[in-house]
């Protein structure tokens, strides 16, 4: 058993605009999901440790995202 729960992940899929979604699709998703979320934690881990800090915050996981994923848009950041 996943992290992330199989119903929001079918709504994801399903708010981007699938009009169905199989069980093996919200599967694979939410499995892809788990391991960008991992890798964006520990990078965000990696932030706030070398601020000195062993709390997470915010701005070090949109940091994470934006050394990962440097082409990725964040629209609510």
């Amino acid at each position: 058993m996943g992290e992330l729960s199989m119903a929001p992940v079918h709504r994801m899929l399903k708010r981007a605009g699938a009009l169905r979604v199989s069980e093996e699709a919200a599967e694979e998703l939410r499995s892809i999901l788990e391991i960008i979320g991992m890798k964006i934690s520990e990078r965000a881990i990696e932030v706030a440790m070398s601020a000195g800090r062993r709390t997470v915050r915010r701005e070090d996981v949109v940091e994470a995202v934006r050394v990962l994923f440097p082409d990725l848009r964040l629209s609510k950041v």
